[in-house]
């Protein structure tokens, strides 16, 4: 088994108010959850409204694939230009 984990931290910079942040975040999540089937969450930043960080996690047998898939997912955040992202982490664990 192979267990992969990613985060993601993003910039806004258009957002003033908490309720702004969520509307992107929220979008953001739903988006990688439904074209990834991949556990997606906000893992950090909450209170700040300018920044998110954004975790997921994946798991399957094939570390190849698997590597795929989470590039994919920052290829894909990254596309979808809601946020500047300024930091990714990429951790890869064979169980």
């Amino acid at each position: 088994m192979v267990v992969g984990f990613g985060i993601i931290t993003f910039r806004l910079h258009d957002c003033r108010s908490l309720k702004g942040k969520r509307k992107i975040v929220k979008s953001i999540i739903s988006r990688l959850r439904n074209n990834f089937n991949a556990s997606v969450a906000e893992v950090g930043s909450n209170d700040i409204y300018q920044s998110s960080m954004i975790g997921f996690s994946m798991v399957g047998n094939n570390r190849r694939v698997l590597n795929s898939k989470i590039d994919k997912i920052f290829n894909m955040a990254d596309a979808l230009g809601l946020a500047e992202i300024i930091d990714t982490e990429m951790e890869i664990i064979n169980l």
